[in-house]
């Protein structure tokens, strides 16, 4: 489907700078391995989302450019120094770190965050912490370990609605992922929670609709909606772009529903502006 005139970034031009030290640092992005179309923009500040626990997934969802593991994977030991240093050069406030999914670790790779954070506030001592985690194959006990860390932000996605779970998310449940987000709740209760959903999968209106209200009672603070993007031709095609029109009616939707923070457009990430919709929802 060709791109509509609403979803067109005009472009943007930045220096590489950014780039250049991450490469220095040896630290992942998933800015740049899941081709987020708002790189330059986020990378001209600069910030990023550090991928943690290597560039490739256990998985093979059907949205998501992370290459998918082809071989045994390792743990890296020197990568929390890494990515805290990279964080530290790049000056940044608040920090956001993921990973893929690594089902071939008995925690999924919780002790791997919980190292990051620990030299996070060693290099960046005031600096805000937000994770996004995977679904660590419900192990519950991962939840707690990471969230004992002291992140500010948790998030987990909820990426679609139950019905394209088997397309978009093969291996995962939809509700083992909202499970997760009410466990992060009543383990930290000042934790902020978060969620993300994709639009244009071929969901309902009234689907989506369904899954603000799950968030909303599994007590989930804040959400982010955007429009889906094919990022090659062997992922998921595009069913439908969104208008931004429908993207403001669900975002009117979502904060009478309670989130104290709602992000809804085409162009919405996970990670966009993380750093600004911390300072808003944390002193609301």
């Amino acid at each position: 489907m060709r791109l509509p005139d609403w979803i067109r970034r005009e472009k943007f031009y930045y220096t590489s700078e950014t780039q250049k030290g991450l490469r220095r640092h040896r630290v992942h992005t998933v800015c740049e391995e899941a081709r987020c179309p708002n790189r330059p923009v986020c990378f001209s500040k600069p910030t990023a989302t550090f991928l943690i626990l290597g560039p490739q997934c256990t998985r093979n969802c059907g949205f998501c450019s992370v290459s998918p593991a082809n071989g045994p994977l390792t743990v890296d030991k020197d990568e929390p120094e890494r990515v805290a240093l990279a964080a530290k050069d790049m000056g940044l406030r608040h920090v956001v770190i993921t990973s893929v999914t690594r089902d071939d670790l008995p925690d999924g790779g919780a002790f791997q965050f919980v190292k990051v954070i620990e030299r996070l506030r060693f290099h960046l001592p005031n600096a805000s912490i937000e994770v996004l985690v995977p679904d660590f194959n419900g192990n519950m006990e991962s939840v707690r370990v990471v969230l004992e860390a002291g992140p500010q932000v948790f998030n987990h996605n909820i990426e679609t609605v139950p019905s394209l779970y088997p397309v978009v998310r093969p291996g995962a449940s939809y509700e083992r992922s909202l499970n997760i987000l009410k466990r992060a709740k009543e383990i930290r209760p000042s934790v902020l929670t978060k969620s993300g959903l994709m639009l244009g999968l071929g969901e309902t209106f009234e689907e989506v609709i369904e899954v603000l209200r799950d968030l909303r009672a599994n007590g989930c603070d804040m959400v982010t909606i955007g429009q889906y993007l094919r990022p090659t031709k062997e992922h998921l095609p595009v069913v439908e772009y969104i208008l931004p029109e429908r993207f403001r009616i669900l975002e009117g939707i979502a904060k009478e529903l309670g989130f104290r923070y709602v992000a809804s457009g085409p162009l919405v990430r996970s990670s966009m502006n993380a750093e600004d919709i911390y300072n808003i929802t944390a002193v609301v």
